[in-house]
């Protein structure tokens, strides 16, 4: 009786380690959103995005919600998949021509039809994204508007335009194309 039990806790110690394995494989190892960085270092400015890069897989990417829209309009959205977004500056700027200080932020979105709000919260080092941020810490609040590209973006992608007056930070995917402009203070 118990050799039995102890047969029976291998094979179950086995199986369990099987399925970690398994888990581990498909979803920690090579998550279906992989990390990725944007990073724009220029004239002193220093501005570093992490965030997860979602694909599009023949979805409604931005609609309504009755249409099954993987981002529906006025829902939180982390700007991302997996973990929350997180934008770092290494000076004070203006971000959409608001004050923010140096340092690191969580930054996510409200998608609209016409512009998406672009929101800053000091809550950071956020792993589970999915989880709406504490509306009580954001810090700013902008509007961005929307562009419809003609070509198609399958893979979200945030990265960064030179202006003359700083940099605009992209945010594309889908048709959907919509920036906010930065500058140092």
């Amino acid at each position: 009786m118990i050799m039995k039990k102890k047969i029976l806790i291998g094979i179950a110690a086995a199986f369990l380690l099987f399925v970690l394995w398994v888990v581990y494989g498909l979803f920690i190892a090579t998550p279906a959103s992989p990390p990725a960085s944007a990073s724009y270092n220029e004239g002193g400015l220093e501005i570093t995005v992490t965030y997860s890069q979602p694909s599009k897989k023949g979805r409604l990417i931005f609609g309504e919600e009755k249409d099954q829209a993987l981002q529906p309009y006025g829902k939180y959205w982390r700007l991302g998949a997996n973990a929350a977004t997180e934008i770092t500056f290494n000076k004070d700027v203006t971000f959409a021509g608001e004050p923010i200080n140096a340092g690191t932020y969580r930054m996510y979105a409200i998608p609209g039809p016409n512009e998406f709000k672009v929101i800053l919260n000091s809550e950071t080092s956020v792993f589970f994204g999915a989880v709406e941020p504490d509306k009580e810490l954001d810090i700013i609040t902008v509007d961005a508007p929307v562009s419809r590209m003609t070509s198609e973006v399958e893979t979200f992608k945030i990265d960064f335009s030179g202006t003359d007056a700083g940099v605009t930070i992209n945010f594309s995917w889908d048709q959907t194309l919509f920036t906010v402009p930065v500058a140092i203070q």
